[in-house]
């Protein structure tokens, strides 16, 4: 008969809590997967609502196109006249003939021999300007200024009615003064006293120390034949809601249409917002399938993953609609395949600004009422998707706040069991412990009082009989 106790080693009870450890975590490892989809699915709804505000915001750009102003003015010869055209302007042709540009008045001195030499007669000098409009102005120089620079430097510093520069000729310089603003209105004389009492000139008669170089004149066109004066040569009251400008004499012809080229680019970033949304979506739904080919390795086939928001009917419903509030739009017998939007097979939206402007020339209040229904489904969707502002703090949330609090919840709810599990885990695995030090306890008890007996009875631990 042979009679043995085994002992149990540190090893093997080591071996025995790492198996129950890993048996205790698999739930913990779960919540923690779990999670882990979760926070994905919590940023791709953050991509997509990033996405979706980009949307929103250009959305403003053809918010109310009734309003926009889509006349453009255009000339036959903007060597002659230019114009822009207000959104009150009258769509027409107007005729421009006989253009004369309005005039400053110039008057020059006598030549001097050198800018730097003194005119004056020794004392302090003044100088009165008087406008044609009957406004005055008075500029001091002294004694050591009374040069022609001098003189110019204090008829600028005064920034009136008149402006003074010195030019120079073969034979010395001459002091210019010009009137600040063309027209008959700005037409000025002057007189000197004191040191500088020899300047002078006549407005009326032309006649004083200085020669006129050119009288102020007002600006005259034929518009349309009607005869038309302007103190400038900028002409803003003639026509309503029209401004031409005047560059040089002769003829030109101004056009006055609707011109979409404002509205065209706003539409053309509404469609690339859309787009993109759309593709957001897309990345974050999307199904990538493993490949299934024998060649395929297993390292290429599980690196096949799909979009965390794989089957989410939220996410898939918003882009399907926001492609219909484009594809089924339909307005004063206008469709958006008529505007230049077409939705492609692969559901990306495309433009075609000719299209468009061609359709809006031909039908500018249709197009307008086609756009302001597509603007309000767009509107509509990304209210819904982001919720709105001015919304009560009860009902502003969006379906993508709902998505992403939903899950935020699910997170706490799964961190709370994990820590629940892990605490009950640590209590189990303590009770392991002090079992398995029972046991081996117990176990080198056995093993020794069976020594003691083997001594006694003249056995030893493995014996044959």
């Amino acid at each position: 008969m042979t009679s043995t106790v085994s002992s149990l080693s540190s090893a093997a009870i080591s071996s025995a809590l790492n198996a129950d450890k890993t048996r205790l975590q698999k739930p913990i490892t779960q919540l923690t997967t779990q999670e882990t989809a979760d926070k994905a699915e919590i940023s791709a709804w953050g991509s997509i609502q990033g996405s979706v505000s980009s949307l929103s915001s250009v959305l403003s750009g053809i918010a109310d196109i009734a309003s926009t102003n889509t006349l453009k003015a255009s000339s036959t010869a903007a060597s002659v006249a230019t114009a822009t055209a207000a959104s009150s302007a009258v769509a027409g042709t107007y005729t421009l003939s006989s253009a004369t540009l309005a005039k400053t008045q110039e008057i020059y001195s006598a030549v001097q021999s050198s800018a730097a030499k003194n005119i004056g007669a020794g004392s302090a000098g003044k100088l009165i300007f008087t406008l044609t409009s009957g406004k005055t102005e008075s500029v001091t120089v002294q004694p050591a200024n009374q040069t022609l620079t001098g003189i110019a430097a204090a008829i600028n510093a005064v920034d009136g009615g008149v402006q003074a520069t010195v030019i120079g000729t073969s034979t010395g310089a001459r002091l210019v003064l010009q009137s600040s603003a063309p027209g008959s209105a700005n037409g000025f004389g002057f007189s000197g006293s004191g040191g500088l009492a020899a300047l002078k000139y006549s407005a009326a008669s032309a006649g004083g120390s200085f020669t006129r170089a050119q009288i102020a004149a007002d600006a005259s066109v034929k518009i349309n034949g009607v005869p038309i004066t302007s103190t400038s040569n900028t002409i803003s009251s003639a026509v309503k809601g029209l401004t031409i400008k005047l560059v040089s004499s002769g003829t030109a012809a101004i056009t006055v249409a609707s011109s979409a080229g404002s509205i065209s680019g706003a539409v053309s970033s509404v469609v690339s917002s859309l787009n993109a949304a759309i593709a957001t979506i897309a990345t974050e739904t999307k199904y990538v399938a493993p490949k299934s080919s024998a060649s395929a390795s297993a390292a290429s086939a599980s690196s096949a993953k799909s979009g965390p928001l794989l089957g989410n009917f939220t996410a898939t419903n918003l882009s399907t609609q926001l492609l219909a509030a484009v594809s089924g739009a339909a307005a004063s017998g206008l469709s958006s395949t008529g505007i230049g939007l077409k939705v492609g097979s692969t559901g990306k939206v495309t433009f075609s600004s000719a299209a468009f402007n061609t359709a809006y020339e031909a039908n500018p209040t249709g197009v307008a009422a086609l756009l302001t229904k597509i603007h309000t489904s767009l509107s509509t969707l990304t209210v819904g998707a982001l919720g709105s502002a001015s919304a009560t703090a009860a009902n502003n949330k969006g379906s993508i706040a709902v998505q992403t609090a939903a899950q935020q919840n699910a997170i706490t709810g799964l961190q709370t069991d994990a820590l629940q599990i892990a605490k009950e885990n640590n209590a189990q695995l303590q009770i392991l412990v002090k079992e398995y030090t029972t046991a081996e306890a117990a176990s080198t008890n056995a093993q020794i009082t069976q020594t003691y007996l083997s001594i006694f009875t003249g056995t030893s631990n493995s014996s044959s009989g």
